[in-house]
């Protein structure tokens, strides 16, 4: 393995690892710019070929991208397969989808990434390229690959479209509802799908890999003092996702765009965690979602010295809150944060008394439900007076249908 020296190479390890390869050997090399040929040089290529024949290796990973004939000059002088860094992520995401929709969105980023490839793939047979008549075989079949290529590209294109348009419907219809939305974000294996689970008591695999969930889950989660909201996992970002890889998820991503609030998990207990969440919200950037108020969940509390959770919310910073979602530590801070950031962002929530009369049944269980009853009381003719808390966007509908409301 080699490229620039990198300072996580643990990172990279995992990455291998997640993608079920056999490590034999770490190397690093360090060049003012990368070699035109071989990326390496001559002199590191050789070296190179030597060790994996030494170590009968089958793989050589890079951790970093290469160009088409990069990957095929270098193939042919070590005897073994070449990958990129987005080659290896691709194949573990390929890996790990398992909805129609993740396979949809890994196939397209492995397509446009094939795209790239077949550009100078076939260049050993140019000197068949004579003009009419002479138009060899080498040609043709770069041609019909392309169109092959661009015609799948179109077909899965126009699919996912339809994805998107089926999530945008069923965004409607909550926001009709007015159920919010809290997407949880992180780098990997930050514990998300961990606090996922134990928020929305939800099965989602949870392991100490890289990418190990990949399909976006929603799940339902009931706020007290707020009522439900709908909680959804996406997938772990990690240091230069590619960008084709964003672009590809953008369907599954667009639920982080489009939330009312994120919770972005991050690994308290690992000492690169600033730089981690530089790298989050680097692509939080690129989706357009750095404008989602956030909450920022630090995770793994039991693993540090200071074990207690803790909240705190500074007016320059986005709030903090300090959990463990493995041990279940601080929860009820997450869900105070959660009851005030949501509040904000729909228009802030209002406390009052409220009366409904003994027929309205069906409104009395929806403020139940939604977790907007502080205290209840019946009178003697069967009246129901209400200690509530409401969202104001809430309260003129509440109203029109029947509920007689004083503000505290």
């Amino acid at each position: 393995m080699e490229g620039e020296p990198d300072p996580e190479p643990e990172e990279f390890l995992e990455l291998a690892r997640a993608a079920g390869a056999e490590v034999l050997a770490l190397e690093s090399a360090k060049r003012r710019q990368p070699d035109r040929r071989t990326f390496l040089g001559s002199g590191r290529a050789e070296a190179l070929r030597d060790q994996v024949k030494a170590l009968e290796a089958d793989l050589v990973i890079f951790d970093q991208d290469l160009s088409p004939a990069q990957e095929r000059n270098l193939e042919a002088l070590v005897q073994a397969r070449v990958l990129s860094r987005t080659g290896l992520i691709l194949d573990i995401f390929a890996q790990r989808a398992r909805t129609h929709e993740g396979k949809l969105q890994v196939e397209l980023a492995q397509l446009e990434h094939l795209s790239t490839r077949l550009v100078r793939g076939w260049t050993h047979l140019d000197r068949q390229k004579g003009g009419i008549g002479m138009r060899g075989a080498g040609e043709t079949q770069l041609e019909l690959d392309q169109r092959m290529v661009r015609t799948r590209i179109g077909q899965v294109k126009r699919r996912l479209a339809d994805v998107r348009a089926q999530r945008a419907q069923s965004r409607r219809a909550r926001q009709r509802r007015r159920v919010p939305s809290v997407a949880l974000v992180g780098y990997t294996n930050s514990g998300k799908s961990t606090l996922f689970n134990a928020l929305a008591e939800a099965s989602v695999l949870a392991a100490d890999q890289l990418f190990a969930t990949l399909d976006p889950t929603l799940r339902r989660l009931a706020i007290p003092g707020l009522g439900p909201a709908v909680l959804a996992d996406t997938v772990g970002f990690v240091r230069r996702l590619p960008h084709r890889l964003v672009e590809a998820f953008k369907a599954t991503l667009e639920e982080v765009s489009e939330a009312d609030v994120l919770l972005l998990v991050i690994d308290i207990a690992d000492p690169g965690w600033e730089d981690k969440r530089a790298e989050v919200l680097a692509v939080l950037e690129e989706l357009d979602a750095s404008r989602v108020p956030r909450i920022e969940i630090h995770n793994k509390i039991d693993l540090t010295e200071d074990r207690a959770p803790r909240a705190h919310s500074r007016l320059e910073a986005p709030p903090t809150v300090r959990v463990s979602a493995a041990a279940q530590l601080g929860f009820d801070l997450i869900y105070d944060a959660l009851a005030t950031e949501l509040g904000k962002a729909l228009g802030g929530s209002i406390r009052g008394r409220g009366t409904l009369p003994p027929e309205a049944g069906r409104l009395r269980a929806e403020l139940h439900q939604k977790g907007w009853v502080e205290e209840e009381v019946f009178d003697s003719e069967g009246q129901i007076s209400l200690e509530l808390r409401l969202p104001r966007d809430a309260l003129e509908r509440l109203t029109a249908e029947g509920l007689r409301f004083d503000p505290a």
